[in-house]
């Protein structure tokens, strides 16, 4: 049976889907019990030379604390449950990444979090937001950095650990801003996509302070040259935007039919790899005559 046939986007039924869905989708684990392996002191310097560490720790942090403050504001159990559900595992996160740090003496200073201003579910938006455009960009960069060796496979299988669960807070919080929509009288399309757009120019605006911190830390440059053309070797726009798109599909491939995906970005890497194609038609066309 297609379960997007008979659910009402907004509806009981619908709650009922995205929590349970998520709540039993949970994995129990410990970060310090998880099967670290030893690493080459090349592969220890291709670690320790990733400028952003310190950034995503201290994003992690401040999603378990945005995510768990945000779960004691909501009246319904359910959701309030599958929210704090996530802020948990938001802080398991930061839990691994500490992990990663002190098993692999990596440098990296814990900064005070920020206090979080205004209204605390707009912080949860402003989040989860942030977390589609990071999960659809992080979708390519984790395919070209394994399928370049970066790292050993078996690194590549813990950080596969928190890439699903990334995918799966993505999906929970499509549903839940969907399903908040509708209960507020706004869940018409075109209020739901213009409500995306600022939220993701928001975002956007975010990653790009985030990029330029992480540079300022690691004293102005990303990658050492070395570093690089391992991570980079044949590395294009269009082939890091198509690997981002192809592996979202595959990635909510599995998610039950009933439930909304994040569909902004796809739609975006959409148009921008149909342009690129018909431009280099273009550019093919024009070399023959």
């Amino acid at each position: 049976m297609n379960t997007a046939a008979t659910i009402k986007i907004g509806s009981d039924a619908h709650r009922e889907l995205f929590c349970r869905d998520f709540i039993d989708s949970h994995a129990g684990y410990e970060p310090a019990t998880m099967p670290w392996p030893e690493l080459t002191a090349a592969d220890l310097e291709r670690l320790r030379s990733v400028p952003f560490w310190q950034e995503v720790l201290h994003t992690e942090r401040r999603a378990g604390m945005i995510v768990q403050a945000f779960a004691t504001t909501i009246d319904e159990p359910l959701v309030r449950q599958a929210v704090d559900l996530q802020g948990r595992e938001e802080e398991r996160h930061a839990d691994l990444l500490r992990e990663m740090v002190r098993r692999y003496h990596i440098s990296v200073a814990e900064l005070p979090l920020e206090p979080i201003a205004g209204d605390v579910e707009t912080a949860f938006k402003d989040f989860g937001f942030g977390e589609c455009l990071d999960s659809f960009l992080g979708f390519g960069a984790f395919k070209l950095a394994r399928q370049s060796a970066f790292l050993p496979e078996s690194m590549f299988a813990i950080f596969e650990t928190l890439m699903y669960e990334e995918t799966r807070h993505i999906v929970f919080f499509v549903n839940w801003m969907a399903w908040r929509a509708v209960r507020q009288g706004q869940g018409s399309a075109w209020r739901r996509a213009l409500t995306s757009l600022r939220f993701y120019y928001r975002a956007l605006s975010r990653m790009i302070g985030t990029i330029r911190r992480g540079r300022q830390v690691n004293d102005g440059r990303d990658f050492a040259a070395t570093q690089a053309t391992v991570f980079l070797q044949d590395f294009t726009f269009r082939r890091f935007l198509t690997y981002c798109y192809a592996e979202n599909n595959r990635r909510m491939a599995p998610f039950n039919t009933g439930l909304l995906r994040p569909s902004f970005m796809p739609a975006l890497a959409d148009i921008a790899l149909s342009s690129l194609r018909v431009l280099s038609f273009g550019r093919s066309a024009d070399i023959r005559r």
